[in-house]
């Protein structure tokens, strides 16, 4: 119980850091993706405004007198000219091409400028990626233009810079991660000392209580064949027994409960042992005018414990009598497809007040009151450590606001 506390403790730390994490590096990369983009497009701007060139006036026919920087694009220098790798296309009103601008560029020759910027053309994108380059269209005194100015450098770093963050934020969760499963046997150390206190409590109560529950019954057969039978004497009797039963239900199902507990797994035949089951329990049923009914396969098998299993299927079946309207039905299905499926379904009128998600609490009864039925809400708990045993699951419905059911998928 308590490794398994402790598994589902490092699960939720490790998935809420893990989301983190990821949340932090898709932001970044968003992040970068934008501000690269951007300052690409600055770029294509200024292209565009020297008309296929960066802006600059030639005062000694080497050194440009570049435009002042802008507040938001202090990153142009009088070096970016030198820098930039650019080309430029235009086109006239009918599609022709008037002039190309590849002097700035080495890789791209002026026939596949014009491919990239037909291309362009034919997206009716204004600004985008065409492989390595970001374009903008614009129009000048001729048509359109397309301006293409080459990135490959500026989505390297980005790139790297981003892996970078990546691989420090991981580096960052793994070793949260490593303190998380170190400390998580002190996180749940409160738990697992409140947990063991309650097993001994229950193992204690069981050794104190049987010794005086025996001299009792014991007793009461003295004094019964002392003074003969008496209703009164029968009542102490049903009240011990049922004392009795109470207290090896609590220790069963807090053995249970231990992690280290080990299955006698064999081949069960399922189907046919859910048949017998609901033969043994047709009397019970007919005798408090119920009607028992059931859709079995007696050929499904599975593998696992024949007694934890038996039980599981008693438990059910003793649930639903107890439980059934008057003069109503119950209906045990057991089907396999992918898994095994049993399920148990009966009429109860009171079905729509009924807390499902709280039926396989300990000791919790759908009677307020608590008046006695027979039951001490101990069985529900014990059919869901049988079924999570087996790896499996078991859950409750209700079906058509006049029956409850309970299914088994093992």
């Amino acid at each position: 119980m308590i490794y398994k506390l402790q598994r589902r403790f490092i699960l939720i730390c490790t998935v809420s850091v893990l989301s983190v994490v990821t949340l932090v590096f898709c932001f970044i990369l968003v992040l970068n993706i934008s501000s690269l983009n951007k300052n690409m497009d600055v770029l294509a701007d200024r292209v565009t405004e020297g008309g296929g060139r960066f802006p600059s006036d030639f005062d000694d026919g080497h050194k440009p007198n570049m435009m002042p920087p802008r507040d938001d694009h202090d990153f142009i220098t009088p070096e970016t000219p030198f820098s930039t790798r650019h080309f430029t296309v235009l086109f006239d009103n009918e599609g022709n091409v008037v002039r190309t601008f590849t002097e700035s560029i080495y890789a791209i020759s002026s026939e596949q400028a014009v491919e990239y910027a037909e291309k362009v053309l034919k997206s009716d994108d204004k600004r985008g990626w065409i492989s390595n380059y970001r374009f903008r269209v614009y129009y000048s005194e001729y048509g359109p233009g397309v301006v293409f100015v080459d990135g490959t450098m500026n989505r390297s770093a980005m790139m790297q810079s981003t892996a970078t963050a990546g691989v420090v934020l991981f580096a960052c969760a793994a070793l949260v991660l490593l303190l998380i499963v170190l400390l998580s046997k002190k996180a749940v150390k409160p738990i697992a000392e409140s947990y063991e206190k309650q097993k001994q409590f229950i193992t204690d109560a069981n050794h104190e209580l049987k010794t005086p529950l025996t001299l009792i019954l014991a007793n009461l057969d003295i004094a019964e064949e002392e003074l003969g039978k008496s209703e009164w004497l029968d009542d102490i009797r049903s009240e011990g027994h049922r004392m009795t039963e109470l207290v090896n239900q609590m220790v069963a199902l807090s053995r249970m409960d231990e992690d280290n507990i080990t299955l006698n797994e064999t081949e069960v035949k399922l189907g046919l042992m859910v048949s017998e089951t609901v033969s043994e329990f047709e009397s019970l049923a007919l005798s408090r005018e119920k009607k028992l009914e059931s859709i079995v396969d007696d050929n499904i098998t599975c593998f696992g414990d024949e007694f934890l299993l038996r039980r599981l299927v008693g438990i059910l079946l003793d649930n639903a009598i107890k439980y059934c309207d008057r003069g109503g039905e119950i209906t045990v299905s057991l089907k396999k497809h992918r898994h095994v499926v049993l399920t148990v379904e009966n009429t109860y009128s009171a079905v729509g007040e009924l807390e499902l998600n709280r039926l396989f609490d300990r000791f919790y009864r759908a009677d307020k009151s608590r008046s006695f039925n027979g039951g001490f809400g101990i069985g529900l708990s014990m059919a869901r450590a049988i079924a999570q045993m087996h790896k499996g699951e078991i859950t409750a419905y209700k079906k058509d606001g006049t029956h409850i059911g309970f299914k088994v998928v093992l």
